[in-house]
């Protein structure tokens, strides 16, 4: 009963500070943070100990998964490089280079466990991304932050592993040098091929189960365990169990436009939201309580605090110097190749394409004439070399269109500045320090730093991150501008295919009934509003028209989204448009799925 209590007390609380936050112009999870190092205090207050396999295994696999389904993925096709850069190398270097300070000013401490707290305070966290999000930054400074908070957890953990077995293996005699280094990478590439199978077979499990299913509590409960459907497996086989939540997330989230119902999305979309706020809330209400445990358990082993902070700050400015450094760097290689000369080369590409497909220097009255021609794979005329041409055609467009996207958002020095103090460390953070062996030398000083670190981020870089953005003017109304006349442009197109599919002969109803010719007629090139009589026939067929060409405009929606021409705001903008426009015609309708 009293566990049901507290439970009962945390979600008010979260659902309380989540609402009160932006009025105080302060994340939500700063706000909880704060509110449990409040309670924690109190003398009367006794936080039992959590198991830190609960945070691992139930609470980072649907966080994880839930922020890949919203995930923007053409835009993470683009900048994937620098995000694999950020989520992978950099967790790397920061990870050794810490390991170096921590041997320095830790006495006796193993290298290999020395890179492992590296690892365990390398890995950022994604409130970053919330705060980014609601300051208006730029979209491709934000998918940058998320797939790094996506990616980079797989990274971690999977060094962490290593690196406490070789510590293990020193303190029985080996060498630890055995172990550092040489068993991560295969460890790491095990890890990841494993979880991108096993995700994306789970994730495309997911959407054709869930589109067989037509009752909507049902399909919403197989939708909650597919996080785990994608974790357990891939763990029990030596992968990276976060990764596959991650990888199944991705999938479901690009196709559930295809596969799922506008009741599905929709009704995904908010219980994900929900269970997203209740565990990262959960987490950070729980690392302020447990801030008392951690500082008596040092004060009673190291004579007071002192050596925990001093080591704590050090490790935090390591931790920015190098992520400054790289990011340096990265915006650099970026900014160059958003002025590189790829322009014109692929300018270039696409005139050879077009002289192949012209059949230069073909001559139908050579070989037989063109049916000879039509016969010969070499052929221009031949169908499977149109076939390879158009296919080239749509790479060079796609690489065009990914140029434009680079000229049109560049990194510059204030957006590198906001990746670098956005690298807030938080939930891995801590439940991974809390992984360490419970025989580890000096454990409860390895577990204050990654505490210290973590609260320090949150607090120091997650209360000046709004101001920072502030003083570096990095939102501009010409952004919103440019957003309006994409969706513009956007809505042309979905008009476009629904005046297309009003001329098609084949058009019916949903029962297969063909609409009277007169309604398409009074219909023509626009969308009418049906009569407000919906008892009436002519006001059925005119709402059953408009479901037709609902219909429509998401197939054309669905071609657009493979291309990279919009944007993925955009383009979930107007599907969810059209799904909440389907949801009051079929309601309208008196449809009872």
């Amino acid at each position: 009963m009293e566990a049901l209590v507290l439970a009962i007390l945390a979600v008010v609380v979260i659902a309380l500070a989540t609402a009160i936050a932006p009025k105080l112009n302060i994340a939500g999870p700063l706000v909880l943070v704060l509110i449990g190092v409040g309670v924690g205090l109190l003398p009367f207050v006794n936080v039992p100990e959590i198991d830190p396999e609960w945070i691992l295994v139930g609470v980072l696999p649907p966080l994880l998964y839930s922020a890949a389904v919203a995930l923007p993925a053409i835009e993470f096709r683009r900048d994937f490089g620098p995000i694999a850069g950020l989520s992978f190398l950099l967790v790397l270097v920061s990870s050794i280079v810490l390991g170096f300070f921590f041997v320095l000013v830790i006495p006796g401490l193993n290298l290999a466990l020395a890179v492992a707290l590296g690892a365990i305070l390398s890995p950022t966290d994604a409130v970053a991304t919330s705060i980014v999000k609601r300051l208006g930054v730029s979209g491709r400074v934000v998918t940058m932050l998320e797939g790094e908070s996506l990616l980079n957890d797989a990274t971690a953990l999977v060094l962490l592993r290593t690196m406490v077995a070789a510590a293990a293996a020193a303190t029985a005699g080996a060498a630890a040098e055995d172990g550092v280094g040489v068993g991560f990478i295969p460890a790491f590439a095990w890890g990841v091929l494993v979880a991108v199978v096993i995700g994306a077979i789970v994730g495309y499990l997911n959407l054709r189960l869930r589109s067989l299913i037509g009752h909507s509590a049902a399909n919403t409960a197989i939708g909650f365990v597919i996080p785990f459907a994608a974790y357990l497996p891939t763990e029990e086989l030596g992968g990276s169990g976060l990764v596959a939540a991650v990888v199944a997330g991705i999938v479901t989230g690009q196709g559930s436009a295809r596969w799922f119902t506008p009741e599905q999305r929709m009704s995904d979309e908010h219980n994900w939201r929900t269970i997203e706020l209740m565990l990262e809330g959960a987490v950070f209400l729980l690392m302020g309580l447990e801030l008392k445990q951690i500082v008596e358990g040092n004060v009673e082993n190291h004579d007071g605090l002192g050596t925990g902070i001093g080591i704590a700050l050090g490790a935090l400015a390591i931790i920015l110097a190098v992520r400054a450094a790289y990011v340096s760097v990265m915006v650099w290689l970026q900014s160059r190749r958003a002025r590189g000369k790829q322009r014109a080369r692929l300018e270039q590409i696409g005139e050879r394409i077009d002289e192949l497909a012209s059949g230069a220097g073909a001559d139908p009255q050579m070989s037989g004439g063109r049916r000879a021609l039509r016969r010969d794979p070499l052929s221009p005329d031949h169908p499977r070399t149109q076939r390879r041409i158009a296919s080239m055609r749509a790479r060079v467009a796609r690489a065009m269109r990914d140029l434009n996207y680079y000229q049109a958002s560049p990194l510059g020095w204030k957006h590198g500045v906001v990746i670098v103090w956005a690298g807030m460390r938080g939930v891995v953070t801590l439940a991974a320090a809390q992984t360490l062996p419970r025989d580890t030398l000096e454990r409860e000083l390895l577990v204050f730093i990654a505490f210290a670190v973590a609260v320090g981020s949150l607090m120091l870089q997650g209360f000046t991150l709004p101001w920072l953005v502030r003083v570096l003017h990095l939102t501009s109304p010409a952004d919103t501008l440019l957003e309006r006349a994409e969706q513009s442009e956007l809505d042309d197109e979905l008009r476009t295919a629904a005046v297309t599919a009003m001329t098609d002969p084949k058009l019916r109803r949903r029962d297969g009934n063909p609409f009277p010719d007169e309604l398409i007629e009074r219909v023509g090139s626009r969308l009418a509003d049906p009569p407000d009589d919906d008892a009436s026939t002519a006001a059925r067929d005119a709402l059953e028209l408009r479901l037709v060409l609902i219909e429509a405009m998401r197939r054309r929606l669905n071609e657009l989204s493979s291309g990279g021409e919009f944007s993925t705001p955009a383009l979930r903008h107007a599907l969810a448009e059209l799904d909440a426009d389907q949801l009051s015609l079929e309601l309208r309708l008196g449809d009872q799925d």
